[in-house]
C-alpha cells in the first residue's frame, strides 16, 4: 500500500508538529509513507532518519510571490502529475483546501482523507489533527514529536565543538520569524549573567539570517559573556541538531529551534511574546515562560520586552535540579 500525507504549512515548528500524526498513520497501515511539504518546513535534513518516511516530496509554491513549478491553475496540473506517478492508494490531507482534494482526485488516489473543507477559522493544530485521524480511521495521537538522529553525529558534534558534560551546555535560540517574537539580546545577556554568576556554563547561540536576528546575536558576542558563547548561525540545520542533542538545556524564542529541540528530548524553556500559548507547551518537553504581568499570551500580547530573566534562570534550576 502506497500512503501520501500532505502537511502544507510553512514552518520548521510546523512540520514538528504535525510529525506524530504522520507517523501514527505509518504505524497504523504498518508502511512507511510519502509527505508533501514545503522546503521551508526543511524536512529533507530533519526527517532524513526516521523510518517511517520513504518519500519527501516538495511542494514548489510561494504563497506570498505566487511563484513555483506548483503554483496557479497549471502549477496544480503539475502537481496532479507528479503525485500521480507514485500510484498512492490514499492520502490524508491535513488542510481544508479544495484546492489539494481537486489535485489528488486528478492525480487519481482513491481514498482521500481530509479536514472538512472551507473550515479554516480558528483552527487548534494539534486538537483538528487529532480529531481528524479519530473521525477518519479510529486513530486516536499523542501531541509527542521526537527527531531521530544518528548516534556517530551525536558523537562527533561533542568532540568537534568541544563540549563538556562538566558544563551546563544551554541552546539559545535567539531568532524569530518576526520581530515580535525575537526578545531583546539585554534579556538574553542578563539570563547569561546570572547562570555564570553560579554555575559554569557554554551557551550555544543558534539564529537566522536576517539583519534583525543578526543583531541580536552580534550584541550577545560582543558583550562581556562572549568567551562563554558559540554561535551556531553559519550551520545547516543538519550540523546544528546533533550539538543541541548534546545541551541540558535550550531556552529559545518561540520559534523553530524550541520545536527542534523539544523534539530531540531536550528540556526546553520557550519564552512566549506573541504567539498562542500552545506553540510552547504542546511536547512534555516544553516549559514556557510569558511576559511579567500576563495570565496567557496569543498574537497580539506584544511582550518580548517583558520577560523576564530571572523568571528563565529560576526555572532553569527547577528543571535541571540545581541549587
Amino acid at each position: 500500500m502506497k500512503i501520501l500525507a500532505v502537511q502544507n504549512r510553512m514552518g520548521i515548528g510546523d512540520m514538528i508538529i504535525f510529525l506524530p500524526f504522520i507517523e501514527a498513520i505509518s504505524k497504523k497501515y504498518n508502511t512507511p509513507i510519502s509527505i508533501l511539504v514545503k522546503q521551508s518546513t526543511k524536512a529533507l535534513e530533519i526527517l532524513k532518519n526516521n523510518s517511517h518516511i520513504n518519500n519527501i516530496i516538495l511542494l514548489d509554491r510561494n504563497d506570498r510571490t505566487k511563484e513555483g513549478r506548483h503554483s496557479g491553475f497549471i502549477g496544480s496540473l503539475n502537481l496532479a502529475s507528479d503525485i500521480k506517478k507514485y500510484n498512492f492508494d490514499k492520502v490524508f490531507i491535513f488542510n481544508s483546501s479544495l484546492r489539494f482534494r481537486l489535485i489528488m482526485k486528478i492525480a487519481k488516489i482513491k481514498d482521500i482523507y481530509q479536514y472538512k473543507l472551507f473550515d479554516k477559522k480558528k483552527q487548534n493544530i494539534i486538537k483538528t489533527a487529532q480529531s481528524f485521524l479519530h473521525k477518519s480511521i479510529n486513530l486516536d495521537v499523542e501531541s509527542k514529536p521526537i527527531i531521530s538522529i544518528n548516534p556517530k553525529d551525536i558523537n562527533e558534534a561533542y568532540v568537534k565543538y568541544n563540549i563538556e558534560k562538566k558544563n551546563i551546555n544551554i541552546l539559545l535560540g535567539i531568532g524569530g520569524s518576526g520581530n515580535t517574537k525575537r526578545v531583546p539580546a539585554e534579556k538574553y545577556i542578563e539570563f547569561i549573567k546570572l547562570c555564570t554568576n553560579s554555575y559554569k556554563c557554554k551557551f550555544f547561540l543558534a539564529t537566522g539570517k536576517k539583519h534583525e536576528e543578526q543583531e541580536i546575536l552580534k550584541k550577545i558576542l560582543n558583550s562581556n559573556f562572549k568567551n562563554f558563547c558559540k554561535a551556531l548561525d553559519d550551520l545547516t540545520i543538519s550540523e546544528t541538531l546533533p550539538i543541541i542533542k548534546n545541551c541540558n538545556l535550550a531556552v529559545c524564542n518561540d520559534t523553530s529551534f524550541s520545536h527542534l529541540s523539544a523534539a530531540l528530548e531536550v528540556e526546553t524553556i520557550v519564552l512566549m511574546t506573541d504567539s498562542p500559548l500552545l506553540y510552547g507547551s504542546y511536547s512534555p518537553k516544553m516549559h514556557p515562560i510569558i511576559p511579567d504581568g500576563e495570565t496567557t499570551v496569543t498574537h497580539n500580547t506584544l511582550g518580548k520586552d517583558k520577560i523576564n530573566p530571572e523568571k528563565i534562570f529560576n526555572k532553569m534550576k527547577e528543571i535541571l535540579k540545581l541549587s
